[in-house]
């Protein structure tokens, strides 16, 4: 299935997955409600050496800072992936934007506290906020034992 190649909604900015998904997740809350347009944000963690910006130019926009950084395309402003500075070694990209979004279930939801009431996913992990740093590396084992 690798490499997967994304793009934007207007195709000027492309981006390529070359290793294992480490992680797939749902985001419940009001902030990927709103910059998504809908009741979630879809996921998946890869390692930074497994991604890479193939063409174009992403723009920061959205929840930037020392703690995250959204990035966009400067043209049609499709949300496509995101950067933790505290977290140098992975990357958080947006699922749907992959030609093949061949990552399966979402595997975590996260922010239920915030989910609208209608909302169901089939993750068979689920945190009414974001899990510790902790949880993160159990739950990219049992994600990687599910995928096996």
């Amino acid at each position: 299935m690798l490499p997967l190649t994304g793009t934007c909604r207007c195709g000027a900015v492309v981006m390529e997955i070359s290793a294992p998904v480490l992680l797939t997740s749902v985001c419940h809350c009001r902030g990927c409600q709103r910059m998504s347009a809908s009741a979630f944000s879809l996921s998946a963690l890869v390692p930074v050496e497994g991604f890479r910006v193939v063409r174009g130019e992403p723009v920061v926009g959205g929840l930037k800072g020392p703690d995250i950084n959204h990035f966009f395309c400067p043209d049609c402003m499709t949300w496509m992936f995101t950067r933790f500075p505290g977290l140098p070694h992975v990357v958080n990209v947006r699922s749907t934007m992959f030609d093949d979004a061949a990552f399966g279930d979402p595997f975590l939801e996260t922010m239920t506290a915030e989910k609208l009431p209608w909302v169901t996913t089939p993750a068979p992990r689920s945190y009414e906020g974001f899990p510790s740093m902790e949880d993160f590396a159990v739950l990219m084992e049992q994600f990687a034992a599910a995928q096996a």
